[in-house]
């Protein structure tokens, strides 16, 4: 996967008879899809150009250069869609990316290093950031809650974390 790529959906599947694709959006704006046009797949190459769509729940129907039939659009179900890092607009201050949270530091309250954050998940019930220790060692994970994470410094590139044995 290149590294610039931010996962920006997912093919549900098909709507309808006529070729149109379901499409679950990460977005803020599910339509966002639409403006983006060339959607790609996790190693870059082109995965679905949009021509057109709407919203539905959870995301968006879209028709796509790519598909013609039902067949062929529930042959996509489960491609992940991205854009790259540079289409999207900057985020407002205090605001980010999650993508963007790869790489920091995370430290204690105190300063002190714990490591630094490897990927970013959702397993059904949040985000949760997994950090690779400073000190050797599994790595592990830190619900990406206000609680366990008071303060994301993006231009000191690091996270304030307090780990789950420290949470009261």
């Amino acid at each position: 996967m290149r590294d610039d790529l931010i996962l920006v959906g997912r093919v549900a599947g098909a709507f309808g008879v006529k070729g149109e694709v379901r499409i679950t959006s990460f977005t803020a704006e599910p339509l966002a899809l639409v403006s983006y046009k060339t959607l790609l797949r996790e190693d870059g190459t082109p995965g679905l150009t949009l021509t057109g769509g709407r919203p539905a729940k959870g995301g968006v129907v879209a028709r796509a250069k790519e598909i013609a039939t039902r067949e062929e659009a529930e042959a996509l179900r489960g491609l992940k869609l991205h854009v790259p890092r540079s289409a999207l607009p900057e985020p407002d201050e205090d605001e980010f990316y999650i993508h963007d949270l790869i790489g920091l530091d995370v430290v204690s309250l105190e300063g002190d290093p714990l490591g630094t954050v490897k990927s970013v998940r959702d397993f059904g019930a949040g985000d949760l950031l997994e950090v690779t220790p400073a000190v050797g060692g599994e790595s592990w994970w830190l619900p990406f809650t206000r609680e366990a994470v008071p303060e994301v410094q993006m231009d000191a590139g690091r996270i304030v974390a307090v780990r789950a044995e420290e949470v009261e």
